[in-house]
């Protein structure tokens, strides 16, 4: 139980700068959705999509990589270090310059079928969002080196602050400055002053700016980090290193299939007038703003994953470690449920993060993420098995294996179920991928996991949201009354029948 307990503090020091940080960056999204309309949303969406995808081709499976070969045995951790982030910082920059210059043609293209001429403004999206990815993948080796290192303390400051610096530029650039413009307290040499540079008809640019912004004030705190770097070739290293990364890289595009593709195709697969009077940039922002209720999920997932992936690596050879990997898997599984419960139960009050009642509409869409992404976080718990064995090609199949459903599955019911066939999907597929890696996990390296009582778990909380449907009122107080009463019924009913093997394990 110690080893558990130092696994779940560290994943609550992660979790205090992905959870409890991008919760504070997530009240952005009333501010996003209050002041852009839903087709001005779509832009931001559409764009760090594909800046999701590119965010894997720019680290290039790097910051697992460094993890495995600077835990072998003998290795020179400043030296892995040191040829990794040449590595890194080469590749990400050639990637840059590339974008750059086809900067016009990736606008011509972004632009068909907006109702007015964004060219020029799509060009700096695309400036912005490179530089935003240059100095992300400049800075992930940095943070890999301090979770190897176990300050999770550091990393967690560091990244808080980032959010908290990219909600502070946001909250200056988007509702600040446009607040003094209008003011009758300012005189008019300032107001002129700040027009200069200041473009109020144009806040989809100053969300990205901000984002660049925090991410240029991390360099300073993180100087210590890079003590002793130089620049490094090791041609000894780069093959084996390749060999790691290249399945780890083509897993992440093929996992990014998986979780963006539904955004990236949607306008280009949503028939016309499918939502009568609304354009398919519309749908796209609703559908963009309400998946970022499903991310209190990805979050808890997220952090849970910068805590184990390390943990994993360093208990590997211990004998003991496939019950360890069991016990946190059904504990991990139980804390998911209970956000899945919590925000599909209460979506009568997390709706209105949603700050104008036009995002509404995709509220449906939500329970359904929730889920998918808590199977995805069972999957990440799985894939323990061949990363352990260096097997990372069945990792490259099983993500394969899952892109063919999302890309077939969204063009199949995008057209006919619109975002919530997108959502089932996302569903489907990373079901299929969990179940994949549970058996071929099973066949090459057994761990006892207790799949059956996590399948019931994961059951009874579905139809818990399922039937909620059918006793929801309009009373917001009735429903949170009732709804928060099953779940804890539904909670005290799991820990009841855990309790016995708790008494067991403790004595």
């Amino acid at each position: 139980m110690s080893l558990l307990k130092k696994l779940a503090g560290q994943t609550a020091l992660y979790g205090l700068s992905s959870m409890v940080g991008r919760a504070i960056n997530f009240l952005l999204v009333p501010v996003y959705t209050s002041l852009l309309l839903p087709a001005e949303y779509g832009i931001v969406t559409e764009l760090y999509t594909y800046a999701a995808f590119l965010n894997i081709l720019y680290l290039f499976g790097m910051e697992t990589t460094y993890f495995r070969f600077a835990n072998k045995e003998g290795a020179d951790e400043l030296h892995i270090f040191n040829h990794v982030n040449t590595q890194v910082l080469f590749g990400s920059g050639l990637i840059s310059l590339l974008i750059v210059f086809f900067a016009p043609n990736i606008a011509a293209y972004l632009n068909v079928g907006n109702s007015v001429n964004r060219i020029d403004d799509y060009i700096y999206y695309i400036w912005y969002i490179v530089l935003i990815l240059f100095t992300d993948a400049a800075l992930a080796i940095a943070f890999a080196r301090l979770r190897l290192q176990n300050k999770a303390f550091w990393f967690a400051s560091v990244k808080l602050m980032n959010i908290f610096l990219t909600v502070l530029f946001n909250v200056i650039l988007l509702w600040g400055i446009p607040t003094l413009l209008d003011s009758t307290y300012t005189s008019a040499g300032v107001k002129k002053s700040i027009l200069t540079w200041y473009d109020p008809n144009d806040l989809v640019s100053y969300i990205f700016i901000s984002n660049l912004l925090a991410n240029l004030l991390q360099l300073p705190f993180l100087l210590k980090v890079f003590k002793g770097f130089a620049f490094v070739w090791d041609s000894y290293l780069y093959k084996p290193m390749l060999v790691y990364a290249l399945p780890l890289m083509v897993m992440g595009l093929t996992g990014m299939i998986n979780e963006m593709l539904d955004r990236l195709i949607l306008r280009e697969l949503l028939p016309a007038n499918f939502y009568p009077g609304r354009d398919k940039l519309h749908a796209l922002g609703v559908y963009g703003a309400c998946y970022k209720l499903s991310m209190f999920m990805t979050l808890s997932v997220q952090a849970f994953r910068y805590a184990a992936e390390p943990f994993f690596f360093s208990r590997a050879a211990d004998k003991n470690s496939p019950q360890l990997f069991a016990d946190i898997m059904k504990w991990f599984v139980l804390a998911c449920l209970l956000i899945f419960l919590g925000v599909s139960l209460n979506i009568d009050l997390f709706k209105h993060f949603l700050g104008n009642e036009k995002y509404w509409e995709g509220l449906g869409v939500v329970p359904v993420l929730l889920l998918a992404n808590l199977f995805l976080g069972m999957y990440y718990n799985l894939a323990v098995w061949f990363k352990l064995t260096d097997q990372t090609y069945w990792g490259l199949y099983i993500s394969f294996f899952g892109a063919s459903i999302t890309i077939a599955g969204n063009i199949i019911f995008i057209p006919i179920l619109g975002y919530m066939g997108a959502a089932w999907v996302t569903l489907a597929c990373y079901f299929s991928v969990t179940a994949a890696s549970y058996l071929l996990g099973h066949k090459y390296y057994p761990i006892p996991y207790p799949i059956v009582k996590i399948l019931c778990w994961i059951g009874t909380a579905s139809l818990l949201v399922y039937l909620s449907h059918y006793f929801r009122t309009a009373s917001v107080l009735h429903n949170a009354l009732i709804f928060n009463g099953a779940i804890v019924i539904w909670l005290a009913w799991i820990l009841l029948l855990e309790n016995p093997n708790i008494r067991t394990k403790a004595s």
